[in-house]
């Protein structure tokens, strides 16, 4: 896949993607991806800000994104980015309140196309940390944790 960046954070590599005037895509990378210099002037703010959000988890974040999807997981996407940083909501919580269910929230969240700027990581199991990532493995799951962890010091 093309990335315009690559960016080295605390818990690996991020790929991000852009189009001329839109953030449109953040992934996780595998292990061993190298860093790569910004493209853009957007990128290089994109980058800038999530450097940032590493340093401070309180900023806000103020880029413009264009996502594509369902109407319910664009809703679902809205619903994200307004959970509080340091807060969580369970998939029931968010789900009783769309008037959805809570898989398909778990769906909408894993299927995020802006990982961190839209915060799907704040969603959790009522009875465990949920998943991440569409995935239940152990890295996936260190990556939510560590973003948890970092939003409640």
């Amino acid at each position: 896949m093309h990335y315009q960046a690559k960016l080295k954070t605390p818990f690996g590599m991020l790929g991000i993607r852009c189009e001329e005037d839109a953030l449109t895509g953040i992934e996780f990378l595998a292990s061993g991806a190298k860093p790569q210099l910004p493209s853009s002037k957007l990128v290089s703010e994109v980058c800038r800000q999530l450097n940032a959000y590493f340093a401070n988890p309180d900023i806000q974040f103020d880029l413009p994104v264009r996502i594509a999807g369902s109407e319910h997981k664009i809703k679902v996407w809205q619903a994200l980015r307004a959970i509080p940083c340091g807060a969580v909501q369970t998939y029931s919580e968010l789900a009783a309140r769309l008037h959805s269910s809570p898989r398909a929230i778990g769906q909408a969240c894993g299927a995020n196309p802006i990982a961190i700027v839209i915060p799907c990581h704040r969603v959790v199991g009522k009875t465990g940390i949920g998943g991440f990532m569409h995935s239940e493995d152990n890295a996936a799951l260190d990556i939510k944790r560590w973003l948890l962890a970092h939003e409640r010091r």
